[in-house]
């Protein structure tokens, strides 16, 4: 799977999801988001950030990604779409690739700036499967 990075932006199997698309003007958050300002920059390869479209859009990246030999995938989520994070998780697990199993869950605050420059607390989640 080809996979690139832009600012900050990860892009895989046609999934893009940055802050703009959030409605967030920029992010300073602290749990290591890719292209945070002031958190560390992570390694993006693996990853698997959701967003708005339909879970088995994000299914099919996180199957993508394990098929191309990857030994663990993170999926990313932040505020409402963290139950379509864990929907993911599940189907891959349950539905497509049963050898798959959760490595660990984490779940954070992060900090954002919204457009009108007011800070707003959104929760994050990252879900590890390994294989």
């Amino acid at each position: 799977m080809e996979e690139t990075e832009t600012e900050g932006i990860t892009e895989a199997a046609g999934i893009i999801e940055t802050a703009e698309t959030a409605g967030i003007a920029e992010t300073t958050g602290t749990a290591g988001i890719t292209g945070a300002a002031g958190a560390p920059k992570r390694d993006s390869t693996n990853v698997v950030y959701i967003g708005k479209k339909g879970v088995m859009s994000y299914v099919l990246a996180v199957v993508t990604q394990f098929n191309h030999g990857a030994p663990e995938v993170m999926i990313r989520a932040r505020g409402k779409v963290i139950s379509r994070a864990v929907d993911v998780a599940e189907i891959v697990r349950n539905k497509f690739l049963t050898d798959v199993s959760v490595k660990s869950i984490t779940t954070s605050t992060e900090e954002l700036q919204a457009e009108d420059g007011t800070m707003v607390k959104v929760s994050a989640i990252e879900i590890v499967l390994v294989r």
